[in-house]
């Protein structure tokens, strides 16, 4: 689920407690979260309607001027409409994990991780992705997987990997390593 930077602004400033969107399938569940550029999104729930359910008071809530907008919005995609509702759910927890220094036995779990990454792989990449980011901070991302021999979206679903992990950054443009991501290179 995707929102605009205006949107999630609303919704930390506790101003926007609604989103509206059409799905042929809902990308969120009652219970989880979105993460988000500004932090975690929590989804309280998720309800179809019909677009005449709609209310102006509602409209609002979710950042349209009025109840026209968000059918407006309905009449342009194809799907069933939904009603979610949503609140902060506070910082991305990959935030915290990157930026605490990790326990010889982290490092090692973290070790092992990336030999199960590399395994599910076609051929190793972890150890050379980390080096390339440490080597290259703030590089554009074609740069980097031309270097290692990738394609590009290849090289940035495998740059994720590494984040979710908490041992990358992502610039305005490129990446750079985490002090996670710093400990676990000197290790291996």
């Amino acid at each position: 689920m995707l929102f605009r930077t205006k949107d999630l602004e609303a919704i930390f400033n506790g101003q926007c407690t609604l989103a509206f969107r059409r799905w042929k399938k809902p990308t969120v569940k009652p219970g989880g979260a979105v993460r988000t550029q500004l932090g975690m999104v929590g989804i309280d729930s998720l309800e179809p309607i019909e677009p005449h359910e709609v209310t102006e008071l509602e409209a609002r809530a979710a950042g349209y001027k009025d109840r026209a907008g968000v059918i407006a919005m309905f009449d342009a995609q194809e799907g069933t409409c939904y009603r979610i509702r949503l609140h902060p759910a506070g910082p991305d927890p990959r935030e915290s994990l990157r930026d605490a220094e990790p326990d010889a036995a982290e490092l090692k779990a973290l070790a092992t991780r990336l030999q199960k990454l590399d395994k599910a792989a076609p051929a190793p990449w972890t150890r050379q992705a980390l080096q390339l980011i440490a080597d290259h901070p703030g590089v554009v991302s074609t740069s980097l997987a031309e270097t290692a021999g990738m394609e590009r979206a290849d090289f940035k679903l495998n740059i994720r990997k590494l984040k979710a992990l908490g041992l990358t950054i992502s610039l305005e443009v490129g990446y750079r390593l985490s002090p996670r991501g710093v400990a676990l290179l000197a290790t291996l």
